[in-house]
């Protein structure tokens, strides 16, 4: 009889990670709330509100392109270099930029020029450091531990969505340039928890084939996993419609009237509904109908941008935030697990690059794509139709994807283990 998988918490490795990945995105949001901020309102001293909004989709757009052309190569790297020296590297750069930016702040040169080759320099990071830290959980913890550290890592992740944002708005009130220093400052925790990761056991690594060809594998093992493909895909096209998140500039200064206070309780709103979900998968994690689960949870999240779009009212939006927010966390928890469950470690890297780039694809591209119906329609139709969008998008895809309504749990398939550390190999990082 095998014993019990340990919780992720009692490994040292996963233990650094968790507090490296909170830090930092708490850093992330808090530096890409106040940029938002900052290039809206710098828009808002030439342009009307809805040229302005636009100017919030092309931050997102800047952001996706390096990350979409990197992607090829960022998966490779991820499969064949040490994924602690890639994760250390690029945290580093990102403490740097915010560095960066307090100085351009606090010396009043900030522009939108600059802004913009700062998102650009974001979206470079951004696209090495996913999918090396992705694909290095599952190296520290068993495949039976795999489903509650993934929920513990979003804690982390949507924790740092609630403080960052939450933070950055009343900073930034006290001096433009502090949120900046703060995050310089996370960064620099985030980079030391990484290097106190121990050495990490890998699958073995082909070397019999070149790099393209191993990238076109990644690719091709994508496409031909059904299940992987619909899970990826369906969060694309349902996050590209129904992304808010842009907006919120919009909303909390033109729309409710809520300014920088009302920004950050704004911005923090998703992630209190997610952390709920998460903080429950994280004691009791899901293991049954995880696939209808996913499509409904797809289906609740574009009817919360409805109603966000619709309130006009600033706790009547947080509500509606809070309920995308937890929506999202379901899928977020579902796809993150059977990705990662069904794909073999060899290929992490590279599926979880692609994973990345379909995410980001879905964030930044649905930004610019918000950005530009409300130049179009105004921000509130924009918001609307995208939610609409979303539901109708997920129901063709519980017909296109069948895989996807009968995944019952995220065990995977008998001939695959993604496991490369047996469970007693762990037993030198509890503790």
């Amino acid at each position: 009889m095998s014993s019990p998988a340990p919780h992720p918490f009692a490994i040292a490795n996963f233990r650094y990670l968790w507090f490296s990945r909170l830090t930092s995105m708490f850093a992330l949001y808090a530096m890409m709330l106040i940029l938002g901020w900052q290039a809206y309102n710098l828009a808002r001293e030439d342009m009307g509100v809805a040229a302005s909004a636009g100017i919030l989709g092309l931050l997102g757009l800047l952001q996706f392109v390096p990350l979409f052309i990197l992607t090829p190569l960022v998966g490779w790297v991820a499969d064949h270099m040490d994924r602690r020296w890639i994760a250390r590297i690029v945290l580093g750069s990102q403490a740097a930029i915010a560095l960066t930016l307090a100085l351009l702040t606090m010396s009043g040169e900030i522009s939108l020029h600059a802004i913009y080759v700062i998102a650009v320099l974001l979206g470079v990071c951004r696209a090495f450091l996913g999918p090396a830290i992705t694909a290095l959980a599952p190296n520290l913890v068993p495949k039976g531990s795999l489903p509650r550290a993934i929920a513990l890592s979003t804690i982390a992740w949507q924790v740092g969505v609630i403080a960052g944002p939450g933070m950055a708005g009343p900073l930034y009130k006290i001096d433009p340039a502090l949120p900046y220093l703060v995050c310089a400052l996370l960064y620099g925790l985030a980079t030391l928890a990484i290097f106190l990761i121990g050495p990490v056991a890998r699958s073995a690594i082909d070397r019999s084939r070149g790099p393209f060809r191993q990238v076109m594998d990644g690719m091709g093992y994508v496409w031909s996993n059904k299940l992987v493909l619909g899970a990826i895909t369906l969060d694309l096209l349902v996050m590209f419609l129904a992304g808010a998140t842009a907006m919120i500039p919009v909303f909390a200064k033109d729309i409710l009237g809520a300014g920088e206070i009302g920004l950050s309780l704004l911005a923090a709103s998703p992630a209190i509904g997610a952390v709920i979900v998460a903080s429950i998968f994280s004691f009791a994690p899901l293991s049954r109908n995880v696939g209808n689960m996913m499509l409904i949870a797809m289906a609740v999240f574009g009817i919360g941008t409805i109603g966000f779009g619709l309130s006009t009212s600033l706790p009547l939006s947080m509500a509606f935030l809070a309920l995308c927010g937890a929506a999202d966390m379901f899928g977020v928890y579902v796809r993150s697990s059977l990705i990662q469950l069904h794909t073999p470690d060899d290929k992490r890297g590279r599926v979880n690059a692609v994973s990345q780039m379909t995410i980001s694809a879905s964030n930044e591209l649905g930004d610019a794509l918000s950005g530009g119906l409300a130049v179009l329609f105004g921000p509130i139709a924009a918001i609307v139709a995208g939610g609409a969008g979303a539901i109708v998008v997920t129901g063709i895809w519980s017909r296109l994807f069948p895989q996807l309504g009968a995944a019952k749990t995220f065990d995977p398939p008998d001939d695959l283990d993604p496991d490369p550390l047996p469970d007693r190999k762990q037993s030198s990082n509890a503790t």
